[in-house]
């Protein structure tokens, strides 16, 4: 992700809370028409052939004749004009338009209402969540024969629509009475009894799946072969007497039937050693479809005291886990001879201290060579036990040689290989021949050099090539980093001028995106825009090859939540705190691909703004603590991505599409001229109803958007709903029944401002809303791909869930209730 000033790199998709544009919002004047209303993105449909045009008047350019019955989406309006955008076909490609419509030819489409239907099914039996009345039919219109408590079990056979003919049993005076009539499934849920046991293994029997509930009329989620354990602490029995086990598999919850699995045999024994005889793995649990917790190369020593079944419980390189006890031999260990009068010996070369006198064994350090040991027994494999910073295991005898023995050796004289890493040369530094300040200097290293260390002495030299010699630097003058730096040769598209033009053709682009694609099954709305990169391009100066790469790298290929739902190709706008709610929202793909050109060629393409650190992708270097180091740190990379990689994964992109023509770029004239900055876009963000958030400190709100008169101010703890957030950071809100403005949240820190309670997001392309929380009923509704919803809120505060499915209760725009899966709605930005 960005730091703050800076445009966010994203992938992932959040809901409210958000990252950093390269101009700061809070300096700009803003202003907004009175009479303009933001719109949600309402369909209408045009009621005759009717002009679009660039603005809301007869006055206006006609852009475009929209035929009748043509479907479009309004999201803004003012008087009875309404600003919408037309998607429509041409030449196979889709064109969308963006203008201006007149209100008398159009009319809103509602979807049609649902049909209700009645269902008959086998006798359940479910539980109220609330006290709910037990009425005379289907409906809140008929009789109410008497009132079921909250946590009452009650069965069925029958449904119409979301309303449930039931059979409610209780006492009265001794006797036992049953009741018979209609309830709303709204609050009930299937009954469940639940009741935890100490624990045990157990195994599968046979293949077997997985549920997302104790009910097989359900989806399963996965299938698993036979011989796949685990640890059981939790026994279910479903409405139907069945019995189920509550498992955890990758993370989830889930239920399997209980005939489906046998109660494996544990065994503890004396701490005894097995060796690989072959590679095999380390699994998190008892069985080979659970994840890899590492390998075990042939070979490998192990120790173990308890066997599941046919696994062996081990802890292996850190990691406690499972290993299959056929892919093992016992191995005993060499006999030991204790040295009672050891002398010194020193490492003759660079050794391992292993675990066991074995080559396969665990590696617990490396020894460099010149390093005093003292040896406590000697093993009858020819062997070493040796205690080295404070760990005890053995090196080989070959490695080692009586110190008496060997000629005198200094002390600060060894040397030892050091792993692979960059660092950063944190002052003029000299190269020495030796490592000794005394020595010759081979050359100056200047301030903010990368290095790659060879090696490293035992008195804090490191091992360097620079400049085309090898010699010594002192390490207290180098810092380990992170480095986007190409460490060589900088002919590559990282370090091209990107103000000057590319050969790519708008067909490499288009087959670049068709590529991934066809690839991941998905559709990019980058699809057939490799025209409007090259004349974009060529408009403001920038090459269009690197446009490309950089919306498709910032986008995931023109699939990512915030390029889908909001236009926004570049993730513009975003703060890493609530990167998709406070990211801008373009009215289309052409406008932002537009706008983020003459943006970067205004700022970071422009040798007289802040933002220029050299006109090409360049890289930043930053240390393991994730702060930059500027002198290592250069071109758009430097202020525009927190990532050191960042131009690196961009000039791959431009790779892939179009290979790097050297002789071409060193002929290329660059495009000085500077454009015009653009304004923030307009564009806003509608919440759904009823959207609570909790003041986390006092807020100045206002009377109008752009107006700072400070008409009221709401102090921390203060309970109020977010109606609207506009692209320049102002959040419209209403308190006590009235509607005020504000653009006191920062949103590069928004949870020290505001706290969402019950936002949602849809995370796929279609969610079913049912009546009830189960996928029996027929849906209701349907929301599609990031929808924001209302979650109902519980008395207490929390989300109304039914934790044992996973559903939450949300309420539609039309007042109507229904429950979704909450494996597809995002929340957890929320505190």
């Amino acid at each position: 992700m960005k730091e703050f000033g800076k445009i966010v790199l994203l992938s992932t998709s959040l809901v409210f809370s958000g990252a950093i544009t390269p101009l700061s919002p809070y300096s700009l004047d803003k202003a907004e028409a009175a009479s303009t209303l933001k719109l949600a993105n309402i369909s209408f449909q045009t009621t005759a052939n009717v002009n679009l045009r660039t603005g809301p008047s007869t006055k206006n350019k006609v852009v475009i004749t929209i035929p009748k019955a043509k479907t479009i989406t309004a999201f803004e309006q003012t008087g009875n004009w309404f600003k919408v955008s037309y998607r429509y076909s041409s030449k196979g490609k889709t064109v969308t338009k963006t203008g201006w419509v007149s209100g008398s030819y159009i009319k809103k489409i509602t979807p049609p209402s649902p049909k209700i239907t009645t269902v008959k099914f086998n006798q359940t039996t479910y539980q109220t969540t609330e006290s709910l009345n037990l009425r005379s039919g289907a409906g809140a219109k008929y009789k109410v024969l008497r009132t079921i408590p909250k946590g009452k079990t009650i069965t069925s056979t029958e449904r119409t629509g979301t309303w449930y003919k039931v059979v409610y049993t209780y006492t009265t005076k001794g006797k036992a009475v049953k009741a018979t009539g209609w309830v709303s499934g709204t609050y009930l849920k299937e009954y469940y009894k639940t009741s935890n046991f100490t624990g045990a293994y157990y195994f599968t029997n046979k293949s077997v799946s997985l549920y997302p509930s104790a009910d097989t009329k359900k989806k399963a989620v996965y299938s698993l072969a036979s011989g796949n354990g685990f640890f059981i602490t939790c026994k279910v029995v479903n409405s139907l007497s069945e019995t189920w086990y509550k498992v955890s598999y990758n993370g989830k919850t889930l239920y399997l039937n209980s005939r489906d699995v046998t109660k494996a045999t544990v065994q503890s024994f004396t701490a005894a050693n097995y060796q690989a005889n072959k590679d095999t793995y380390l699994y998190t649990s008892v069985g080979k479809a659970f994840s890899k917790a590492g390998q075990i190369p042939k070979g490998t020593i192990i120790s173990t005291s308890k066997k599941v079944g046919d696994w062996y419980v081990i802890k292996y390189n850190g990691k406690s886990g499972y290993a299959d006890s056929k892919d093992f031999s016992k191995y005993s260990l060499p006999t030991e001879e204790n040295l009672n009068e050891a002398g010194d010996y020193l490492a003759i070369t660079d050794g391992v201290l292993r675990v066991y006198p074995d080559d396969s064994s665990n590696l617990l350090s490396t020894i460099p060579k010149g390093t005093k040991l003292s040896p406590s027994a000697k093993t009858s494999n020819g062997w070493f036990k040796v205690t080295y910073n404070g760990m005890t295991g053995y090196i080989k005898e070959s490695s080692i040689q009586m110190a008496e023995d060997l000629p005198p050796v200094k002390e600060d004289s060894s040397e030892a290989p050091i792993a692979k890493a960059t660092y950063v040369i944190l002052a003029e530094l000299n190269l020495r021949e030796s490592n000794d300040t005394a020595s010759k200097s081979l050359d100056v290293i200047p301030k903010g050099t990368i290095v790659t260390p060879a090696s490293l002495t035992s008195d804090g030299w490191y091992k360097v090539s620079y400049n085309g010699k090898t010699g010594y630097v002192f390490g207290n003058y180098l810092q380990q980093v992170i480095t986007g730096d190409s460490m060589g040769t900088r002919d590559s598209y990282q370090f091209i001028d990107l103000r000057t033009q590319s050969s790519v053709t708008p067909s490499q682009i288009d087959n670049y995106i068709a590529s991934y694609e066809k690839t991941s099954g998905k559709t990019s709305i980058l699809h057939g825009k490799g025209q409007v990169f090259i004349e974009t391009g060529k408009e403001y100066g920038v090459n269009a090859l690197y446009l490309a790469a950089h919306a498709i790298h910032e986008s995931a290929f023109g699939t990512s939540a915030i390029s889908i739902a909001k236009n926004n190709l570049f993730g513009f706008g975003a703060y890493d705190a609530a990167p998709f709610m406070s990211a801008y929202r373009f009215a289309s793909v052409d406008l932002c691909i537009d706008y983020i050109a003459r943006e970067i060629k205004a700022t970071y393409l422009n040798p007289t703004n802040w933002k220029y650190n050299g006109a090409y992708l360049g890289f930043s270097t930053k240390t393991l603590s994730n702060t930059r180091i500027d002198e290592a740190s250069e071109g758009m990379n430097f202020y525009y991505a927190s990532d050191p990689n960042w131009g690196k994964a961009i000039a791959q992109h431009m790779e892939n599409i179009l290979q790097y023509d050297k002789n071409f770029y060193a002929k290329a004239s660059k495009d000085t001229t500077i454009p015009t900055r653009p304004a923030i876009p307009m564009g806003s963000d509608v919440f759904p109803s009823n959207i609570l958030a909790i003041a986390q400190s006092n807020l100045v709100l206002d009377s109008k958007k752009g107006i700072n008169d400070a008409v009221k101010t709401i102090s921390k703890g203060t309970s109020f709903f977010v109606l609207e957030k506009t692209n320049d950071y102002w959040l419209r809100v209403r308190v006590d029944g009235k509607e005020y403005w504000t653009d006191d949240i920062k949103f590069s820190s928004y949870a020290n401002y505001l706290s969402v309670q019950n936002l949602g997001r849809v995370t796929t392309a279609k969610l079913n809303v049912r009546p009830v929380a189960t996928t029996n009923n027929t849906p209701i509704a349907t929301l599609s791909l990031n929808d924001l919803v209302q979650i109902v809120l519980k008395k207490d505060g929390t989300l109304t869930m039914d934790s044992t499915r996973g559903w939450y209760q949300i309420v539609l725009a039309n007042g109507t209730t229904g429950w979704v899966s909450a494996s597809y709605v995002y929340t957890k930005d929320f505190k």
